[in-house]
C-alpha cells in the first residue's frame, strides 16, 4: 500500500533558497559598503587639544599653550596621552624646549625634539609631549587647562614660524587644533598628520605600539639640565631659580649682574646640549666688573646627596690670564647659631696669598669669626668634572668624580635648611684690560632620601634625560 505521505514540491523549497541567498547578498553588500560609511560616520574622538599662542611668526621663540579635553565618560589617565607639535627647523639649527606653567607642575611633563623620516613642507621635527603618571588623571569631560611650553633654537637666533604646521597666529585664544596632533597609548586620537594621517585612519592606528606609562618623578629629588632661553626665561623663575643682581659680596661688591648669566650649548656637556654659563668680566676697575650667580629661591636642602656636572676654567674666554677668580658650588642657609654653609672654590691662579691652581673644600660653623674647616686639593681641573657633596648623619663628605677628598663632622654639619648655589666671582683686580672668565654647569641633580656615588648619580641622570626629562623638583620645603 503507497505512503500516503507526499514528497514536498520544489516550488516550496526554491522560494526559501531564494530568500537565503538574497539575505546572503544583501549581508555582503553590507560588509563590502561598511568602510564607506564608517569613514562617513567615525566615532567621536576620545580626546581633543586646543591651542593658543602670543607670538607672531617671527619670534625669539615659539609659545604653544595647549589643553586636553576628555571627551569620554571615564577617566583618562594623561600618562596614556602623547602630544604632537610639528614645526620646520631652520638652517641646520638645534631646538630645545621647556615647561613653563601646567596645572599638575612641569615636574611631570616631559618632552623631546623629534626629527621627521619624511619631510613635509610644513613640517621636518616636532616636539613631542608626554605627561608622568604624576600627572593624574581627567575626569570625564575635564580639561587639562593650559599647559605652557617654549621651544627655541639653541643658539637663541629667532624663529620664522610661519611655516611651521602647527603655529597658527591668529589663535590668540584657545580654539580646536587638529594641526596639534593627539595619541592615546601610541594611537593617532585627535588631529591630522603633516602626510595627511588623520585620527580615523585605521590602518595607521594599528601600525602604532602603545609606550610604557612614565612614572611619576622620584620623591626628594630635584633635576635640572639647564634648558633655558637666558636670564629672564620665566620657566627659569617658576622652576625655582634666582638669577642674582642684589648688593653685597663676596668678591667686588655690588657687581652681580644678570648680564653673565647663559644657556648656551657646549662641547662635552650631555648630548652637546645646553648648559649654564656663568661669565665674570672686568676691565680692572670696580665699574667695569660684572660677576655672575643663580641659585634656588627656596632654602629646603639638607642631608642627602649634591652633585653638579662642572667645566671648570683655568684661562679666560678673552683677554689676559692671571686674575685671582673663584669658581664655586656651593649650598647655604640659615643665620646665627644655625648658619650653615659647605663650599666647593676652585681657583685657579689661587687667592687670599695661596697660589693655585687649587679647590678648597670648606665646611662653615660660623662665618662671622671665620670657624671653618678645609681640604685644599692642589691641581688643575681645567676639564669637565662630577662634584659632590654627601651629607648624613651630621658628616659632609666631599667628592671629585668619585674619589673622596674631604670629610667633616662633629659640629662642622649643617643646622639649617640650604640653598644650593653658583657663584663666578673675582676676589681681586690686580691689572687693568678687558677680560672674561666661564664656568659652565651641565645639569644639578640632588636626592634627600639617599647618599649615592657619582657613577650612581650620572646613571640616573641619563635615565632622566633618556626619558626626555629635562627638569623636576619633587623636594618638600619644611616649615
Amino acid at each position: 500500500m503507497a505512503s500516503s505521505r507526499r514528497r514536498p514540491s520544489g516550488r516550496r523549497v526554491w522560494p526559501k533558497i531564494r530568500l537565503l541567498l538574497l539575505v546572503a547578498v544583501v549581508a555582503a553588500g553590507g560588509t563590502a559598503l561598511y568602510p564607506v560609511w564608517k569613514a562617513a560616520n567615525p566615532d567621536p574622538p576620545e580626546l581633543k587639544v586646543r591651542y593658543r599662542t602670543d607670538t607672531p611668526a617671527t619670534a625669539a621663540v615659539a609659545k604653544p599653550s595647549l589643553e586636553v579635553f576628555n571627551d569620554t565618560g571615564r577617566p583618562l589617565p594623561l600618562s596614556d596621552v602623547t602630544l604632537r607639535y610639528w614645526f620646520t627647523a631652520e638652517d641646520g639649527a638645534a631646538y630645545a624646549y621647556n615647561c613653563v606653567n601646567a596645572v599638575f607642575g612641569c615636574s611631570n611633563v616631559a618632552g623631546r625634539i623629534v626629527a621627521m623620516d619624511k619631510p613635509t613642507d610644513t613640517a621636518d621635527h616636532y616636539l613631542e609631549l608626554r605627561f608622568t603618571e604624576g600627572a593624574g588623571d581627567l575626569k570625564p569631560g575635564a580639561n587639562s587647562k593650559g599647559i605652557d611650553v617654549q621651544l627655541f633654537r639653541t643658539d637663541h637666533e629667532k624663529l620664522q614660524q610661519s611655516d611651521d604646521r602647527s603655529f597658527d597666529a591668529e589663535k590668540t585664544s584657545y580654539k580646536e587644533a587638529e594641526e596639534v596632533t593627539a595619541y592615546k597609548r601610541g594611537v593617532l586620537a585627535w588631529g591630522e598628520e603633516p602626510d595627511g594621517s588623520k585620527a580615523s585612519d585605521e590602518e595607521k592606528a594599528t601600525a602604532k605600539t602603545a609606550p610604557e606609562a612614565l612614572p611619576a618623578p622620584p620623591s626628594g629629588v630635584l633635576f635640572d639640565d639647564f634648558s633655558y632661553l637666558g636670564p629672564k626665561d620665566p620657566a627659569l623663575f617658576k622652576h625655582g631659580w634666582l638669577v642674582r643682581t642684589s648688593k653685597g659680596g663676596p668678591g667686588i661688591e655690588n657687581t652681580w649682574s644678570a648680564q653673565g648669566v647663559s644657556f648656551p650649548t657646549a662641547e662635552g656637556s650631555h648630548a652637546d646640549g645646553q648648559v649654564l654659563n656663568l661669565r665674570a668680566s672686568t676691565d680692572g676697575t670696580k665699574a667695569g666688573t660684572k660677576q655672575a650667580s643663580l641659585g634656588t629661591a627656596a632654602s629646603k636642602f639638607r642631608d642627602g646627596t649634591y652633585a653638579a656636572r662642572i667645566h671648570f676654567s683655568d684661562g679666560p674666554s678673552t683677554g689676559d690670564a692671571g686674575d685671582h677668580v673663584n669658581q664655586t658650588f656651593y649650598t647655604i642657609g640659615g643665620k646665627g647659631p644655625t648658619y650653615s654653609e659647605l663650599d666647593n672654590e676652585y681657583m685657579p691662579n689661587g687667592g687670599w696669598g695661596r697660589p693655585g691652581p687649587k679647590l678648597d673644600t670648606v665646611t662653615w660653623y660660623d662665618h662671622e669669626s671665620n670657624d671653618r674647616v678645609y681640604e685644599t686639593t692642589n691641581k688643575s681641573l681645567d676639564a669637565w668634572h662630577t662634584v659632590l657633596i654627601r651629607v648624613k648623619d651630621g658628616v659632609v663628605a666631599y667628592w671629585l668624580d668619585g674619589k673622596k677628598l674631604f670629610l667633616s663632622n662633629g659640629k662642622y654639619a649643617p643646622r639649617a635648611d640650604m640653598s644650593v648655589n653658583f657663584n663666578h666671582w673675582f676676589i681681586d683686580l690686580p691689572f687693568k684690560g678687558e677680560r672674561a672668565w666661564d664656568m659652565k654647569v651641565d645639569w644639578l641633580y640632588y636626592n634627600a632620601n639617599d647618599t649615592l656615588s657619582a657613577a650612581e648619580v650620572q646613571a640616573q641622570v641619563a635615565g632622566f634625560t633618556g626619558e626626555g626629562r629635562n627638569y623636576f623638583d619633587t623636594v618638600r620645603e619644611t616649615r
